[in-house]
């Protein structure tokens, strides 16, 4: 078991292209860290500058408190878990499973426990002689988590391994991984550009942008107070609804002018958006904070928005809604209504007490 910590780590690639861009990251024994963000954004990078595969370009990088900078990758005593599964074709599961324990040296007896040790915690002591290309997808996966297990890493790394599944086997998978944490409890760090990985296995969170570290947390204060836009875009299915406007006073209260609709800002968010009175701002909220005027109790004046529909896709339990309000256009997340159909006018109520806004010119966090 150990700590992985970064301090002002960057990659840069020739001939200034940066990779990764000041990172600093602490990680704590035992803890499920998931990187996420878009392609490009760094997160397998920086997973191969704590593996050692990748040389860092400045910044400190310490194992177990110990500065690995200089160490190579076979010394870090980490174990790397890849998107495409490099499994020996020639080889069982059983010899894929021991190969690395038998390049070091290890005793026979030593080998055959820990490998079924690995076997039973994954469900696979029925594979162990089977060759990769009679297992499926799953059994592939499990196989060369099993490579990792056997090795008794201090830390695991994982660069996207679900990534090749069908999206059942990925929710399957990702209830494993979790299990699995839980029974080795080892530190991981985990890369995917799957949000709902991330929101789903993750005790902390980084969202990663262009190199940069965009905001740490776990994944409820991620989705409630994200730290920017890109943040509350990202995180979350389907994505935050974004509008830009101002802020105008009127008759004693203040309201997000849209251009076509205005809404009341709650009186828990006044004083923080009270500076931004005749400003430009950035106003967000969540798809299923939206519901048509009928099924709302209580009064609704001020949170009301008329809008277009423009597509319904019906998801079972719930309907998904795209909406255009004739400036932007946006997505409720609503309970089966019998009168959503496309090209029909429907009044829709905000719940304004779960609005965001954002800086339009930082777009950082002002609710």
């Amino acid at each position: 078991m150990a700590s992985v910590r970064l301090n002002n780590v960057s990659k840069i690639f020739p001939p200034d292209v940066r990779a990764v861009d000041d990172i600093t990251l602490d990680v704590p024994d035992k803890e499920f860290l998931v990187l996420v963000g878009p392609s490009g954004c760094g997160k397998s990078t920086t997973l191969r500058l704590i593996a050692g595969l990748e040389e860092a370009s400045r910044g400190e990088i310490f194992i177990d408190d110990k500065l690995v900078n200089a160490v190579p990758p076979k010394n870090r005593d980490i174990a790397m878990v890849f998107q495409n599964y490099a499994l020996y074709p020639h080889m069982t599961v059983y010899k894929n499973m021991a190969f690395g324990l038998k390049l070091r040296r290890m005793p026979k007896p030593e080998i055959d426990k820990r490998v079924k040790e690995a076997a039973d915690v994954l469900g696979i002591r029925h594979l162990l002689d089977r060759k990769p290309k009679a297992l499926s997808g799953g059994e592939r996966q499990r196989v060369a988590v099993g490579r990792a297990i056997v090795r008794k890493p201090k830390v695991f790394l994982f660069d996207e391994p679900l990534s090749n599944l069908d999206a059942k086997l990925r929710v399957q998978m990702r209830a494993e991984l979790s299990k699995l944490h839980h029974r080795l409890q080892t530190t991981m760090i985990y890369v995917t550009h799957d949000q709902v990985e991330a929101m789903t296995m993750g005790d902390r969170i980084v969202v990663l942008k262009d190199g940069l570290v965009q905001q740490i947390d776990n994944p409820i204060n991620l989705y409630d107070h994200p730290a920017t836009v890109f943040v509350a875009g990202f995180i979350g299915s389907p994505p935050m609804n974004f509008f830009n406007g101002t802020i105008e006073s009127e008759n004693g209260g203040l309201f997000f002018n849209e251009g076509r609709f205005k809404v009341r800002v709650s009186e828990q968010h006044r004083q923080r958006v009270l500076p931004y009175a005749d400003k430009k701002i950035v106003f967000g909220i969540r798809p299923e904070d939206i519901s048509p005027k009928g099924s709302v109790g209580g009064p609704t004046v001020g949170r009301e928005v008329a809008s277009v529909i423009e597509v319904v896709e019906p998801m079972g339990s719930e309907v998904y809604l795209y909406l255009n309000t004739g400036i932007h256009s946006y997505i409720a997340r609503v309970k089966s209504h019998p009168k959503s159909g496309v090209r029909q006018n429907i009044d829709l109520v905000f719940n304004t007490d779960k609005a965001h806004f954002f800086d339009a010119e930082s777009e950082r966090a002002v609710v």
